[in-house]
């Protein structure tokens, strides 16, 4: 958080009494988002209140009393009902894990669709400065091998018959509502097209599949892989994502999308596995083990892409942490917590 609140490219004073809406702000990125922009505010006296909307207080509860973040309560696929003004919003809302896409696709849609058209207009309504979209790598479906970089102009294909698409196709429709809704209603919305994201911070009941290793790696159980680790990953350490979305916010071009992402940590799962095995002191190796249920566990196809971040450096930007340095300040953080690792939790795609 200090780090976050210390970059020297970001303009906080611009943010000086901003009320700023986080959509999501349980979640991993949205209570980094909460607890990073509260540093900031502390750190250079802006006065920023943070409004963290959600359906359960209780799991907002630290965010509340460590943070003074004041919770909203509500659904994101109802309107957002909400007095005073409001300067800037986060939507980092949606259902983004793999079993849901997999046994809920109608509900990940619903989610999606409804949740940012009311976030936008809400945005509309309470005119305000940013807004910023959390999107996903996952837009970019199945592109070009041959390409060295995907930018942000380079999708590629979808299987529209998969109902795992649900979420990278309703993805791509939100990003259109923001610009849409920026074209005709002059929203000053950006999008960040996030990678997988993890790092001191990070649940342990995670379900993504960087938590699953890091679990095995503390807990001492070989990794296991549900496939054979082909698919190539794209990451970005916490501290480093939630600064590239403050500075989208202050410094984006509305309407425009960001890749959120560091190239050089950028890696085939198997090859992800293998490192995580290295870093590991207990002895774990890598295993190869297809469950019988493969198919309701909605795992995405193989990609090859590597996503490039020229377009987010040029706002003057820059990752400060590669995938070895994510985990071991992950693993630090867990262990340092006190809290132990469920042993049985310890096996990954």
């Amino acid at each position: 958080m200090h780090e976050i609140a210390s970059d020297p490219v970001i303009s906080w004073s611009e943010m000086k009494n901003w009320r700023i809406l986080v959509t999501g702000a349980t979640g991993t990125i949205g209570s980094a988002l909460v607890r990073g922009l509260h540093a900031a505010s502390e750190k250079h006296g802006l006065g920023i209140e943070i409004l963290a909307l959600g359906r359960d207080e209780s799991k907002a509860e630290p965010l509340i009393k460590k943070y003074g973040a004041v919770f909203i309560r509500n659904d994101i696929r109802e309107p957002l009902s909400l007095k005073g003004k409001a300067d800037c919003v986060f939507h980092c809302a949606a259902l983004a894990k793999s079993p849901d896409m997999a046994s809920n696709p109608v509900g990940v849609i619903e989610t999606s669709l409804k949740g940012t058209m009311n976030v936008l207009e809400f945005a509309r309504e309470k005119r305000v400065k940013s807004m910023v979209f959390l999107s996903s790598m996952e837009v970019y479906g199945i592109t070009d091998p041959a390409l060295p970089f995907v930018s942000e102009s380079m999708l590629g294909e979808i299987d529209l018959n998969s109902s795992r698409s649900c979420y990278p196709e309703s993805k791509r429709m939100c990003e259109n509502m923001c610009f849409c809704y920026f074209a005709q209603h002059k929203v000053p919305v950006k999008m960040a097209r996030l990678a997988q994201t993890f790092g001191a911070g990070s649940s342990k009941h995670d379900t993504l599949v960087a938590a699953q290793f890091a679990k095995s790696a503390v807990s001492g159980k070989d990794i296991i892989l549900h496939t054979e680790g082909a698919s190539r990953g794209n990451y970005c350490y916490i501290s480093d994502a939630v600064r590239a979305l403050i500075l989208i916010c202050a410094k984006g071009e509305n309407g425009q999308a960001y890749n959120v992402s560091n190239p050089d940590a950028s890696m085939t799962i198997r090859e992800m596995a293998d490192l995580v095995a290295g870093i590991s002191k207990n002895g774990v190796s890598v295993v190869m083990e297809k469950p019988a249920d493969f198919e309701k566990r909605g795992y995405a196809p193989n990609v090859t892409r590597r996503l490039s971040s020229e377009k987010m450096e040029g706002l003057g930007w820059q990752p400060k942490y590669g995938l070895s340095q994510m985990y071991l300040r992950m693993m630090s953080d867990w262990l340092e917590s006190g809290t132990a690792v469920e042993s049985e939790c310890a096996s990954a795609i």
